[in-house]
């Protein structure tokens, strides 16, 4: 299991993933919005989305555990 962290502060701009969804290591999860840059979200694991923990709109702080990936 891997927790997914926010590198940075930003608005979460798009979720292109869903809980039950197969990813590879590197791929985009979510798309944070700061200082006018998309910044993708990346899986640190293959595996599969089991939880996602913010929605489009919120804002996410650095560090913040924003989805898991088993």
């Amino acid at each position: 299991m891997a927790e997914v962290k926010a590198e940075l502060v930003g608005n979460l701009w798009k979720i292109v993933t869903e809980v039950g969804q197969r990813v590879e290591e590197d791929d985009t999860i979510m798309i944070l919005e700061s200082m006018k840059m998309e910044i993708p979200i990346t899986s640190p694991i293959n595996g599969t989305i089991t939880e996602i923990r913010v929605a489009e709109g919120d804002v996410v702080q650095e560090g913040q555990t924003v989805a898991v990936v088993e």
